[in-house]
């Protein structure tokens, strides 16, 4: 079976892991904006992970483009759904940074970073549109995500076609 190259499959473990990381610092975030406990440094670490996110979206892209990706296995309508949620999924890893990017500044949170004063830092992210957009693409990039492993599981564990071993570095024997 045709392999990602191995950069490719680096990048996308590497985003997940970046992924994973956004998620419970922002989770943080909002927990601790609530207890008057977010820190510049908090927000300032989840800035760097999400832009780790749209930095390996981007590379992941430039190098698909540049060391193609093995074809589909079929061309069943599932086939053609898992397409699209591969599409989606890399929109959701563009858009969601830069949601984040819009929020920073077009709240208090950049004042804050700008100052270095967390007690600038909002409560309540109140008329800041960017926002809701932020926590939307969280929650659609969650159900994205989930169909993919789904997804995937459904090929190893249903199908049984190993198509997961195109995302592995190391080949089973």
């Amino acid at each position: 079976m045709e392999k990602y190259s191995k950069r490719i499959i680096i990048v996308h473990w590497l985003t997940l892991a970046m992924l994973v990381a956004a998620w419970f610092l922002g989770d943080s975030l909002d927990d601790a904006r609530h207890g008057d406990g977010a820190t510049i440094a908090g927000y300032m670490v989840h800035i760097l992970v999400g832009g780790a996110v749209l930095l390996l979206t981007l590379l992941r892209i430039v190098f698909r483009r540049a060391d193609g990706a093995p074809p589909p296995l079929g061309d069943t309508l599932l086939d053609k759904v898992a397409t699209g949620v591969h599409h989606l999924l890399y929109l959701l890893l563009i858009v969601l940074p830069l949601s984040g990017l819009m929020q920073v500044l077009t709240s208090d949170v950049g004042k804050a970073l700008m100052a270095g004063d967390a007690s600038l830092l909002p409560k309540k992210f109140t008329g800041v549109p960017a926002h809701a957009v932020h926590e939307i693409l969280v929650n659609v990039l969650i159900v994205v995500g989930t169909l993919h492993v789904l997804g995937a599981f459904k090929h190893q564990f249903v199908t049984k076609d190993n198509i997961m071993a195109r995302m592995l570095l190391r080949d089973k024997k």
